[in-house]
């Protein structure tokens, strides 16, 4: 017994251990890339990404994702680029995130055909490999919170992005020791999905961020099917 609780001992030690170096390594990688605001000006960029989170069923936008549009508006009013890229989660029916955020951001003035929406960016990792790989940017900003940059701007950059990150910290949130434990382990997948690059949950045809941020108002899938799937 005393030999098995040893080996437990050292093999929690080990993976702790690990854990630490990747995120290490992802803080490392992304913390030049992660700039204020004002350090953008004059640069100009495909997109700016802004990451799904929580939307309520009465289509509002919880503190953590109001606070990521209000930052990315805050840089589309101030021309760092022309293209809101809007990714988040839309896989059932009942539940849609870009919509919402498109709600949002209609309604403090950006225009709807510089809106783009990622139906499936069911993950960050997704989210990221899509921006790339189906809407075509060769650079971007990125907006979320300082918890969950580190590993935005980290994937971006290993989808051969020019990147750079803004902080949409904006106040202080609820169960924050919560998501940052959780962002601890999502670095450790993540720095793999980078590594291997496996194909997202859904592709689909590519879309110019040049053309008509309107054409992806609605989901290229069928979402039945993705549902059941």
């Amino acid at each position: 017994m005393k030999r098995i609780i040893r080996i437990s001992l050292w093999g929690c030690l080990l993976a702790g251990l690990f854990c630490a170096l990747i995120n290490f390594r992802v803080v490392r990688a992304a913390a030049q890339r992660i700039v204020w605001p004002n350090a953008l000006e004059g640069q100009r960029v495909d997109c700016i990404v802004v990451p799904g989170a929580r939307v309520y069923e009465d289509g509002a936008l919880c503190t953590v994702l109001q606070d990521r549009m209000d930052t990315a508006i805050g840089l589309y009013r101030a021309g760092v680029s022309d293209q809101l890229l809007l990714s988040g989660d839309h896989g059932t029916v009942g539940y849609d995130e870009v919509t919402a955020m498109k709600a949002y951001a209609l309604e403090q003035g950006v225009a709807e055909h510089d809106i783009f929406l990622d139906h499936a960016g069911f993950s960050t990792y997704e989210t990221m490999y899509r921006a790339a790989a189906v809407f075509g940017a060769k650079s971007c900003v990125v907006v979320t919170q300082g918890y969950h940059l580190y590993r935005a701007v980290y994937l971006a950059g290993r989808m051969d992005m020019e990147v750079f990150g803004v902080k949409a910290d904006r106040g202080t949130y609820q169960r924050m020791r919560y998501y940052q434990v959780r962002e601890a382990l999502a670095r450790v997948k993540d720095v793999f999905f980078a590594a291997f690059k496996p194909a997202p949950t859904y592709l689909g045809d590519p879309i110019s961020l040049m053309g008509d941020g309107r054409v992806t108002a609605k989901a290229p899938f069928a979402l039945p099917i993705l549902v059941e799937g």
